[in-house]
């Protein structure tokens, strides 16, 4: 006998147990091509410092300003964005974080000779844009795939981020001579083109349906499944809000955006400084050339993919806490070693470590703190969590910055300052990796549920 009285499936249900479709691919390869092109023009900007501290004769201090400045862009950034993306939309914040990023960009190519405070001024914007591409992005995918593969595909977003660094590194490698310092900041423009791409994707179901738009929510997961609406099962029972703010998040969800604000703060202070100073350090400080230094940097967006991948994959396995515990402590070990070393090739594979597991947390890390917060307020939670968090991208290349450049009269790249910032790198990675263990599990569960 059949019963009749079966609950009838939900369109979430549907996607949880079928495949992934094209169009769900798609919205992932566009989220993963967006960051992509976010962190090729983030991570270049170092590439372009190295090559500007000659000619520019930049000191230490102006070397420090126009990294730390990216810093604060992104900060304000992932702020604003990731409240804009609950106010307006996952779809309307990712086009115009794009939008802004490449505006800035293009301007920056008309910096005169020596404008180094223009160009650190223009870093603001371009970094207001690319702050808030991952904090948009993330929600945008999560909520569009199955629970069960939350963790990797959600993760596969963040992934692919040292891409850009790779771009970036065979940019500097084989177009630096060619192009120059205003040819390579050019091509960071070429992401305008994501705009097609976005045409063809619709808004995310959850956040139509929490601001009444059922209709349009219907229409999302039909276009997700690939199937009629005819055909598409019953909305889950998400309750309608209009009340996501900032307030809300420090009055209700106090603990988790301490464990998103500190948590990423270290690990970003961990790892960025890295890859901001990294370059400079290899160059000046070990006397390696600018060609090979942008194959070393090949070799480390290699080994901080990689990472990355692992933490994705392991996060739907071993759980999120205990992949950020593993990743943090590994990192940590990796800073120890480029801290110690007394060579160029031991420093060299301390970077690597450092960015396989501390840069490698990555992978899962903002997706596991857009997990903290339900769906109403998933991308102003994480946006402010992470975007205060973020100040370490301005904190450590300052610090970097001052440490380095001696007297901020004259830049004077030595050794000296590698253990010190090294061994507080090391501390920041281990603290962060102690800190994820306080945030709740989230494996598997469905985003209603949390």
């Amino acid at each position: 006998m059949s019963n009749s009285s079966a609950v009838p499936v939900t369109a979430l249900q549907q996607i949880d147990s079928r495949p992934l479709t094209g169009h769900q691919k798609s919205l992932i390869g566009l989220a993963i091509t967006g960051n992509i092109a976010e962190f090729f023009d983030i991570f270049l900007i170092g590439f372009v410092v190295s090559l500007l501290v000659k000619p520019w004769k930049l000191t230490g201090f102006e070397s420090g300003i126009i990294l730390a400045f990216s810093g604060l862009g992104t900060v304000a950034g992932a702020i604003l964005w990731g409240r804009l993306a609950d106010k307006v939309g996952r779809k309307a914040a990712f086009k115009w974080c794009v939008i802004t990023f490449v505006v800035f960009t293009a301007i920056s190519v008309f910096t005169p000779d020596r404008g180094w405070w223009m160009l650190a001024i223009l870093r603001v914007g371009v970094g207001i844009g690319v702050g808030g591409l991952n904090i948009t992005s993330i929600p945008y995918v999560q909520e569009f795939v199955p629970a069960k593969q939350r963790g990797l595909l959600s993760g596969l977003v963040s992934v692919f981020i040292p891409l850009g660094l790779l771009l970036g590194s065979m940019a500097q490698a084989w177009l630096a001579d060619s192009i120059g310092w205003r040819g390579l900041i050019a091509l960071g423009a070429i992401p305008i083109l994501l705009l097609f791409w976005l045409r063809k994707v619709p808004e995310s179901p959850r956040f139509l349906q929490t601001h009444g738009r059922l209709e349009e929510a219907k229409d999302s997961l039909a276009w997700a499944l690939e199937v009629p609406r005819s055909e598409l099962g019953t909305l889950p029972v998400i309750e309608e809000s209009h009340g996501a703010s900032y307030a809300l998040i420090f009055r209700k969800y106090r603990r988790s955006l301490a464990i998103i604000t500190l948590g990423s703060f270290c690990f970003i202070l961990g790892s960025f400084t890295v890859q901001s100073w990294g370059q400079t350090l290899l160059k000046e400080g070990y006397g390696y050339s600018a060609s090979l230094v942008g194959y070393m940097f090949m070799a480390v967006s290699i080994v901080d993919l990689l990472g990355r991948l692992l933490s994705a994959w392991l996060a739907d396995r071993m759980g999120r806490r205990w992949t950020m515990f593993a990743f943090g402590m590994l990192g940590g070990v990796g800073a120890l070693v480029a801290a110690m070393s007394g060579s160029g090739t031991v420093f060299f594979i301390g970077l690597l470590i450092v960015m396989a597991f501390g840069d490698g947390a990555f992978g899962i890390l903002n997706a596991f703190g857009a997990e903290q917060f339900p769906n109403e307020v998933r991308s102003t939670g994480l946006g402010l969590g992470y975007g205060i968090g973020a100040s370490a991208k301005i904190v450590g290349p300052a610090l970097m910055g001052f440490i380095v450049g001696g007297n901020m009269v004259k830049q004077n790249v030595t050794l000296d300052a590698v253990p010190p910032a090294f061994i507080l790198f090391a501390i920041m990675l281990f603290i962060g990796s102690f800190i994820y263990l306080f945030a709740k599990e989230t494996k598997g569960a469905s985003l209603e549920d949390i």
